[in-house]
């Protein structure tokens, strides 16, 4: 019982960066979203349905360049994909049930797949994926919803640097796996390449779904 206290307030302690990251980032896009005409609501309850990070920026981008709803969902649902790989990955530390599945589901985002899968043990894995995800939903949303209330009151958000909040938690989260394995390392090496060569030709999230080629490299 002291060894399992002691893994989860280790593993409640290494999230905590990355639930700061998603609170700083959440509160960025519900100020946008407000500051850009759509109702507090609208980040609000999208947040707590959608919870798709990069895809919520795109969608509301479409909505306050004047596309439709249909519009809006479709890019949100094209930059989400990836996480149809991701799911994939930890399929088996969800545990049983099919409430449990479609709740652990709904928690699927890079942040949470890459903290669990850095994790050296099965039984860690299941408990970085629950403690992470659900911190990190519970961080996102709080900071959509100040966010959102605040407005405008915010200013030009972009001026914070608040979107290399999660990139630099990323690379942080998945050195230790670099270091260990070469054929990660080759495969991320390569991935980069690819959504670097192609980030000036297509949308935004693109490149990021196009750097899943360099799988390929592991499989081998």
């Amino acid at each position: 019982m002291r060894s399992l206290h002691r893994t989860g307030t280790a593993l409640v302690r290494d999230s905590s960066l990355v639930w700061l990251a998603g609170g700083i980032v959440g509160v960025s896009f519900g100020a946008v979203s407000v500051a850009g005409g759509l109702p507090v609501w609208v980040p609000v309850l999208m947040s707590l349905v959608v919870y798709a990070g990069s895809a919520q920026f795109s969608a509301v981008g479409v909505l306050l360049a004047g596309g439709g709803p249909l519009a809006a969902a479709a890019t949100g649902l094209l930059l989400n994909t990836r996480t149809a790989a991701f799911g994939l990955a930890v399929a088996d530390l969800l545990g049983p049930g099919r409430a449990t599945r479609l709740l652990g589901a709904h928690l699927v985002t890079d942040e949470t797949v890459a903290f669990a899968l850095a994790q050296p043990d099965p039984a860690r894995r299941r408990a970085a994926f629950w403690i992470s995800g659900l911190g990190l939903f519970a961080a996102w949303n709080t900071g959509v919803a100040a966010g959102a209330l605040a407005g405008s009151a915010l200013g030009d958000t972009d001026r914070y640097g608040l979107d290399a909040a999660f990139p630099a938690v990323l690379v942080a989260l998945v050195l230790p796996v670099l270091r260990s394995a070469p054929g990660v390392r080759r495969a991320t090496l390569l991935g980069a390449a690819i959504a670097l060569a192609v980030t000036p030709a297509v949308p935004a999230g693109v490149p990021v779904l196009l750097a899943l080629c360099a799988l390929v490299v592991v499989r081998r």
